[in-house]
């Protein structure tokens, strides 16, 4: 009977399958985003094979990443003496370690078709873990994942033919998110200090970080994170710290550091004395303070709601699987009693009329059977519809906003964007979009501007200046629908 009762609910979902609103449902629909998530997953696979072999190779920085590392195998520890062809190091110790691993992989870093899968590695992972995000988030459509990931020509170069280190640091980064939203705070401030010790820009997380750790935390359980944050970077340093701690920190944190008008996506239409003037710079920084100030206490209600919603989630799961296991076991023993139940009223009929039951035997015991299937399975779609179930996932927008958001922030002010810090945010754009209330068409034209702005090279004027018209938009669309959002939920509560 419990074969049976299987196969029964097996039918049932292959039906459910192959009805059109599920099809429907698999491209529009975020609750079933999973099967889409594996589709891209595969995809994504088999196109970046394809670049690797059919697209050539250019030399950019890994060379010189090469020449680095060589260096600090050499036994080199004073980071002032740590150079490539593109001038001296300027990341932090986790890159060197990563790097050098990759040199002795690569055959010192000549075997260039080999690093490059090695990075098509990295990106699925990378990929992976943010899809992981986005199906707990039930926030964008599939299709829009899809058509974003799989069309972005700067993305796929950035990871695969040019092997920068900038997507190495965001997968550590979204490893530390992914821990964090399963709650796993030491393992997420582990890989998020990784994160930073690869390169400094994954610092631009840090103000929304650390007021998620004061609220769900505690100020004691922060300075433990921060602590472990701490001591992750003194270790990774500690060997280029005792030979010349003075050119460690400034070669590998230097917040002063001047790019170079060449290779800026962002500022082409400034005059370069004026790109490079500290006047600049300092706009720049009180601009991005001034717009954290507005955000953040936004984002601090967003947090709230979210951990006390998480301890909700904790006073009330257990009492969601209690009772669901108790209806299970009931819808078990309801089963038995009414197949049993029409067994006997059947009998009893073929009682009352014996002069019938030799030559109808065989089509009674059918009839009973598909009777009594009907029942179980009448019990068995009751039932389903009758479960406890609450969805607490979703409860991870109101941690994932406020961290992309913050991030997104340092994008705006960045002093200089260059075509490898598209990885930066890249992942995030659809989801800043979906938190906004403009329509499908505005969101995608803002996507396919950003993109057609990341994609000319060199940038020029108009491209620069229409990277900023895409950014601000966003950064008004999502705070507006922020705000809004917080003053409905003050005036219900």
């Amino acid at each position: 009977m419990g074969s049976r009762n299987r196969l029964q609910e097996i039918n049932h979902e292959l039906k459910k399958i192959f009805t059109w609103n599920y099809l429907k449902g698999l491209v529009v629909n975020p609750a079933q985003l999973p099967f889409m998530a594996f589709l891209i997953i595969v995809a994504e696979l088999i196109l970046n094979v394809l670049i690797v072999e059919k697209v050539p190779y250019t030399e950019i920085d890994w060379k010189a990443y090469m020449q680095e590392c060589e260096g600090f195998l050499n036994g080199t520890l004073d980071y002032s003496k740590l150079r490539g062809d593109t001038g001296p190091l300027v990341y932090p110790a986790g890159f060197v370690y990563i790097y050098s691993l990759f040199y002795f992989l690569t055959e010192k870093g000549n075997n260039i078709k080999l690093a490059q899968y090695i990075f098509i590695g990295v990106y699925i992972l990378l990929l992976s873990l943010v899809l992981r995000i986005y199906i707990k988030t039930k926030k964008v459509p599939p299709y829009v994942l899809a058509i974003t990931i799989l069309t972005s020509y700067r993305i796929h170069s950035i990871h695969i033919l040019r092997m920068f280190n900038d997507p190495v640091a965001v997968l550590f980064l979204y490893i530390s998110i992914n821990f964090f939203l399963d709650s796993k705070w030491y393992l997420g401030s582990i890989f998020y200090s990784l994160a930073v010790s690869i390169k400094m820009n994954i610092l631009l997380y840090a103000p929304a970080l650390f007021f998620f750790y004061l609220i769900n935390l505690g100020l004691k359980d922060t300075i433990k994170q921060l602590f472990t944050c701490g001591m992750i970077q003194f270790v990774l340093g500690l060997p280029f710290l005792i030979v010349n701690p003075v050119a460690y920190i400034k070669g590998s944190f230097d917040l002063g550091r001047v790019f170079n008008h060449t290779w800026t996506v962002n500022y082409r239409f400034l005059d370069i004395k004026l790109f490079e003037s500290v006047y600049f710079h300092l706009t720049l920084l009180s601009i991005h303070i001034m717009l954290l100030l507005i955000c953040l206490p936004m984002c601090i209600k967003y947090f709230q709601s979210y951990c006390r919603l998480k301890f909700v989630q904790k006073q009330v799961q257990p009492q969601i699987e209690a009772k669901n296991k108790e209806r299970k076991s009931k819808l078990k023993k309801d089963i038995k009693m009414k197949i049993n139940s029409n067994i006997d009223k059947e009998e009893k009929l073929s009682k009352e009329q014996e002069q019938f039951i030799n030559s109808f035997e065989m089509m009674l015991q059918k009839s009973s059977q598909k009777s009594g299937n009907k029942i179980s399975k009448k019990i068995v779609n009751n039932e389903s519809e009758k479960a406890y179930s609450i969805n607490f996932d979703i409860l991870s927008q109101l941690f994932v906003l406020p961290m992309f958001l913050v991030n997104f922030i340092g994008i705006v002010c960045a002093r200089s964007l260059h075509y490898q810090f598209y990885s930066w945010y890249f992942h995030t754009l659809p989801y800043l979009l979906w938190c906004t209330n403009y329509t499908i068409i505005i969101r995608f034209l803002i996507l396919a501007l950003i993109e057609f702005c990341w994609n000319t090279y060199p940038s020029t004027d108009i491209t620069s200046a229409m990277l900023h018209v895409c950014h601000i938009s966003i950064l008004y669309g999502v705070c507006k629908k922020m705000s809004t959002e917080l003053k409905m939920a003050s005036k219900i509560q």
